[in-house]
C-alpha cells in the first residue's frame, strides 16, 4: 500500500498524521504542492492520496488532476471544490435541507448595500473564498456598509469583487466545530473567545463538547450535503437548534485531541488506509 500526501508546509497536522502513518509500517509518500509538475499523463505510484494543502486552488486543482489519471483522493476535488466556496456550500447546504444563517450574495455595492439592509444590522461580510477567520467584518450599520463596501470595490481583486453577507448570529462568546470521518462524528470542541470571531487561529480557545445527538445528526447531515470525507462542521447554537456556518475539507485538529481526548489523526489515518486497500 502506498499512500500520497499532498502538502505545503508541514505543520503539526501533518507531523502528526505522518507518525501515525508509521506507526501503521508506512511510510507515506510527500507530495509538496510547490514542487509538483503535472503533464495531463503521469500518474504516481500512490494508491491513494490524502490532501493537506493550506492553499484552496493549489488543493482543488491538484486533486482534480490527481483524479484524472486514476488516483483517489480524501477528500475529492468536488468536495474541495464545494466546501472552498462559501456560496457553493451554502448551495449544498440548501439542496440538502441543512439549516444555516440566512444569508444574501451580490456582485455590485449598490446590490450588497440593499442586501445588507434587507438581511437588518448586523451583518456579517466575508469573502466566497477565505479560512482562518480573515477578511471577515461585522457590519452594525449604513456608514460602515457603505465604506466597507467602497474599500472592497477599490481593491478590486477575486476575493473582493463577490459580496457573501451573511445574518449575524449571537452565538454568545463560543461555537462549536465537529469533526467527520466518513459516517461517524468522531468528536467536536468549544470554540471560545470575547471577540465575535472564535476560530483557534485568531486566538479561541478550544474545549471539550459533548457529540450530542443533535451535534451529530447536523455534522453528518452537512457532511453529506457537500460529499462526504473528512471534514470539520462550524456550528453555531441558537434557541431553534443548531445552524451549519461552515464546512471545512483541510481541517485542523492541532488543538482537539487533547481538549476531546480523540486521537483524530490515528482515525483519519485510518480511514485513509481503509480506503487505499
Amino acid at each position: 500500500m502506498r499512500i500520497g500526501l499532498l502538502h505545503s508546509l508541514i505543520r503539526k497536522e501533518e507531523k502528526l498524521l505522518i507518525d501515525e502513518f508509521r506507526q501503521r509500517g508506512l511510510e507515506p509518500l510527500l507530495l509538496d504542492d510547490r514542487k509538483l509538475i503535472f503533464d495531463l499523463e503521469s500518474r504516481p505510484a500512490v494508491d491513494l492520496v490524502l490532501e493537506r494543502c493550506i492553499n484552496h486552488s493549489r488543493a482543488m486543482h491538484g486533486l482534480r488532476l490527481l483524479e484524472s489519471v486514476g488516483v483517489r483522493c480524501i477528500n475529492s476535488s468536488e468536495v474541495a471544490r464545494v466546501c472552498g466556496d462559501k456560496i457553493l456550500c451554502s448551495l449544498a447546504l440548501k439542496e440538502a435541507g441543512v439549516a444555516q444563517p440566512e444569508l444574501r450574495v451580490a456582485f455590485t455595492e449598490e446590490s450588497a448595500l440593499v442586501a445588507i439592509e434587507e438581511l437588518g444590522y448586523p451583518v456579517v461580510l466575508k469573502p466566497a473564498v477565505g479560512s482562518w477567520g480573515r477578511l471577515l467584518a461585522k457590519i452594525n450599520d449604513r456608514e460602515a456598509a457603505e465604506s466597507i463596501l467602497e474599500h472592497k470595490a477599490i481593491l478590486g481583486s477575486y476575493h473582493h469583487s463577490i459580496f457573501y453577507i451573511q445574518q449575524y448570529v449571537n452565538k454568545n462568546g463560543r461555537d462549536i466545530r465537529s469533526f467527520v470521518i466518513d459516517d461517524k462524528c468522531v468528536a467536536a470542541i468549544y470554540r471560545s473567545a470575547r471577540h465575535w470571531i472564535t476560530n483557534t487561529a485568531r486566538g479561541g480557545i478550544a474545549a471539550g463538547c459533548p457529540v450530542t445527538d443533535e451535534v451529530a445528526a447536523v455534522s453528518l447531515a452537512a457532511a453529506r450535503a457537500v460529499g462526504g470525507g473528512v471534514l470539520a462542521v462550524d456550528l453555531f447554537e441558537t434557541a431553534d437548534g443548531l445552524l451549519v456556518n461552515e464546512v471545512n475539507y483541510t481541517m485542523e485538529f492541532r488543538n482537539s485531541i487533547d481538549t476531546t481526548g480523540v486521537n483524530i489523526p490515528a482515525l483519519v489515518v485510518e480511514h485513509a488506509m481503509e480506503q487505499a486497500t
